[in-house]
């Protein structure tokens, strides 16, 4: 199983806020910190937003913030979230597979695809920064960062 960039990119982002102490990061501090784009940042910033699990507040003072809910996520509930519940394999693309109606592979990548997710369901957000990685994210971050819009 390989995870889209951009599920991968919202639980670094999901990680990074767990650790943010004092002022709020940004938007574009966090993408400088996971060095990756600023749009496709703002992009998972916005969808984290609308599953309630990040807090974006604008001005003076603002910055990210993780939710409770954020903070207590499962990492399966977000990866199923994120990556949808499509299979593994696409047997109806745009030239059928002419074994999918006699084929056992395919639900055997549903089973594995739900195994992952399952193993990974009992971790939280809160569970990833735990030590050696917490310490380890707030080095690469500088720690505490400016405030500003989101």
């Amino acid at each position: 199983m390989r995870l889209t960039r951009f599920t991968d990119l919202a639980l670094r982002v999901l990680m990074r806020l767990a650790v943010a102490e004092g002022d709020l990061p940004t938007t574009r501090d966090v993408a400088a910190t996971m060095e990756v784009p600023y749009t496709h940042t703002a992009k998972v910033v916005a969808k984290l937003q609308h599953l309630g699990l990040v807090e974006a507040r604008r001005g003076r003072g603002g910055g990210l913030t993780l939710t409770p809910a954020g903070r207590a996520a499962s990492v399966g509930g977000v990866v199923r979230e994120l990556e949808g519940a499509g299979d593994v394999v696409d047997c109806d693309g745009a030239v059928a597979c002419p074994l999918r109606s006699a084929c056992i592979l395919r639900g055997a990548l549903r089973r594995a695809r739900e195994a992952f997710f399952a193993a990974l369901d009992p971790l939280t957000v809160n569970d990833l920064v735990a030590a050696p990685t917490g310490p380890l994210l707030l080095g690469i971050s500088g720690g505490s960062t400016g405030a500003g819009r989101p």
